[in-house]
């Protein structure tokens, strides 16, 4: 996006007007319109008088030090306050309807949804007393707002006005204000008469009640002083240590809720861990955007001995989840009580390059993100400051790594996408495959990019044998959003991709990244002179380009980085049942999910002694199987499902 210097003065009465700290002051009455794409530079303060206002489109630099002002004050020169102020600077939504697109991560791209974005630098928090409409629309979460309030003593029960409905201090009525803590991993009530960024500080993760709060089909404005950027680093350490989850989550916290009830760490099977057990829970911090510019995550972990990146080295990160959607509280009954959400999106790190849905990794001002980290060893600290961008689209990534992180001259992470489509071409599911010199081939504790997907997902892939196809250890137990393996000894061998639901995702198509920068349309062959590939079910290999799309005929696809070898293509075993048993906690219990193929099934389950506890028959396999067991009775069990055919699927459940 091309920036210009705009030409102050053509509409607004501005002067120099040093003895005030002020660089720029637009005078009473007076309008500054800064123009979607425009860049005003002001090398000192910002004051605005009386009733003179800046309308923001595009974007608006205040560089201060430690002696200039953002100010708004009155006729008689009296700061104004949240309560008589605001109006005076407005950071613009450009196409507000387009709040539900989020824009390509491409320099090329042009951005489908833009808005005024204000960046003050080097200015101490008593210095920023001026008030800022903050023009906001956003996706309706369900019964929780999840949203950053990047404001600085800002009484928090103003929402009640600015939003359109009132907040009180009553927790699960949906009209509370909560705010995450990511030490007690648990969320916290915020006094409706408490002081936004005092009480909390800048960065913390909110959650609005969402009874009667509409954020989707009316722009809102929220007032506030903005945040200072001094003093903005955080350490990451501790987020869940030594907190006992409980079996299956069952623990309860100081609210007696119970963790399984809202703690989702769709992180801790691709860390190696065991779902409820060790990784599981810790080190997850919940942050918001401080500020009323962009924030770009995509160079967060940069490999030690880089000479690039934005000051943050992010050395045991898991990766970063965002953009919730579908939350829906749970009963407080029997200390049931949280909230859970159907969906998010994901990005993962490898060898520093941000992967997965990288489209995300620029959160918008009131955005909210979640860092996963591996362990709690660290001690990372983390500047928002530094990721301030005006662009909608991330940092170019850089190739400058260490000898140590980068060995070979191939050294790229490639990216496929699939994204499943329906029968109108909407986007109804996708899930990646990454492939990187240094990734991990097939289950193991040092994989690093992998993500693991929900009972209500219905296209991803499965844990592979390191000779390819399903590992046959694992397919009863999860399955994938974002797969890894190694670039070098799984060239040519196979994944396996699984639709579990024909009648809704009629086609797919292709998205191919290279180090998070997508590649031309029409691209098959990478860096490397090799690209991805794909094989239906009937045996024919294909090509995926970039943009491509290719009608599904099949529940099953194989996906390749390199082109398979005839021998390999020829002497592939029979493939598992696509059957697994995963836990639901929005019902508190297991499920049985389906192969597509199967008509019918029996079920049964024994405990650990080996007398059978569930038996049964001829069980429809159009919809989930609930696996009915006593939560009050902490044993394990193995479950054994037939199909009408023949085909077995045994598992354990670990409570």
């Amino acid at each position: 996006m091309r920036k210009s210097l705009f030409a102050i003065g053509l509409l607004a009465a501005i002067n120099s007007v040093q003895a005030q700290n002020v660089l720029v002051h637009v005078d009473d009455a007076a309008t500054t319109y800064v123009s979607k794409g425009t860049l005003v530079y002001s090398g000192g303060g910002l004051q605005m008088k009386g009733s003179g206002i800046v309308e923001n489109h595009g974007n608006f630099m205040v560089n201060g030090t430690s002696t200039d002002s953002f100010k708004t004050i009155d006729a008689s020169n009296v700061n104004k306050t949240e309560a008589n102020g605001g109006g005076n600077f407005v950071n613009k939504l450009n196409e507000p309807t387009a709040y539900a697109t989020y824009n390509t991560n491409s320099s090329s791209a042009t951005p489908a949804y833009t808005y005024g974005q204000l960046f003050i630098s080097g200015i101490p928090q008593t210095n920023i007393t001026g008030i800022v409409d903050q023009e906001y629309r956003a996706v309706n979460h369900g019964t929780y707002q999840q949203i950053g309030l990047p404001f600085y003593d800002k009484t928090a029960s103003t929402l009640s006005t600015e939003l359109g409905k009132t907040f009180t201090n009553t927790r699960y009525s949906k009209n509370e204000i909560l705010a995450y803590s990511n030490p007690t991993v648990v969320s916290m009530n915020v006094d409706i008469t408490s002081k936004l960024g005092v009480a909390n500080p800048g960065t913390a993760y909110y959650m609005l009640g969402g009874l009667g709060l509409d954020v989707s089909n009316t722009t809102r404005t929220l007032k506030g002083r903005p945040l200072t950027d001094i003093g903005t680093t955080v350490t990451l350490q501790n987020a869940g240590n030594g907190i006992n989850f409980g079996t299956g989550g069952s623990a309860t916290n100081m609210y007696n809720e119970k963790y399984y009830t809202y703690l989702q760490d769709g992180f801790h099977i691709g860390s190696g861990g065991t779902a409820w057990q060790g990784n599981y829970g810790r080190n997850i911090y919940q942050f918001s955007n401080p500020f009323l510019t962009n924030i770009d995550l995509s160079q967060i972990a940069v490999n030690e001995g880089a000479t690039v990146g934005d000051g943050i080295n992010l050395t045991k990160i898991q990766g970063v989840r965002l953009e919730v959607s579908g939350v829906q509280t749970a009963s407080s009954t029997g200390g049931s009580g949280g909230t859970g959400s159907s969906s998010y999106k994901f990005i993962t790190y490898p060898s520093g390059v941000p992967t997965g849905d990288v489209d995300y990794t620029v959160v918008r001002p009131m955005g909210t993100f979640v860092i996963k980290l591996l362990d709690n060893t660290s001690a990372d600290t983390f500047n928002f400051a530094n990721l301030r961008r005006f662009n909608y689209y991330s940092r170019a990534a850089s190739t400058n790594y260490s000898v140590a992180a980068n060995k070979n001259s191939s050294g790229t992470v490639k990216q496929l996408g699939v994204i499943g489509l329906d029968a109108n071409g909407n986007e109804v599911a996708r899930t990646y495959y990454v492939v990187y010199p240094n990734g991990t081939t097939g289950h193991s504790t040092n994989a690093l990019t992998q993500v693991t997907l929900s009972s209500g997902d219905i296209l991803g892939t499965f844990e592979e044998d390191v000779n390819g196809g399903y590992d046959n250890n694992y397919t009863g137990q999860y399955w994938l959003y974002i797969n890894e393996a190694n670039e070098f000894n799984f060239k040519g061998k196979n994944i396996k991709l699984v639709n579990y639901d024909l009648n809704k995702i009629k086609s797919y198509k292709f998205e191919i990244r290279e180090n998070a920068q997508l590649v031309a349309n029409g691209t098959h062959a990478l860096s490397t002179g090799i690209g991805f590939y794909y094989k239906a079910a009937n045996g024919t290999l294909q090509q995926a380009v970039q943009g491509g799309v290719t009608s599904v005929t099949n529940a099953e696809y194989d996906l390749y980085y390199g082109e398979p070898n005839v021998v390999l293509a020829t002497t592939e075993t029979k493939s598992p049942s696509r059957t697994v048993v995963i836990y639901n906690p929005a019902i508190t219990n297991y499920i049985v999910r389906f192969d597509p193929n199967w008509k019918k099934a029996d079920i049964e389950v024994y405990d650990m002694s080996g007398k059978l506890v569930i038996s049964k028959k001829a069980v429809e396999t159009t919809r989930d199987f609930v696996i009915e067991l006593d939560q009050q009775i902490k044993n394990s069990y193995v479950v054994k499902i037939v199909s009408d055919k023949g085909d077995i699927v045994n598992t354990k459940i670990l409570k």
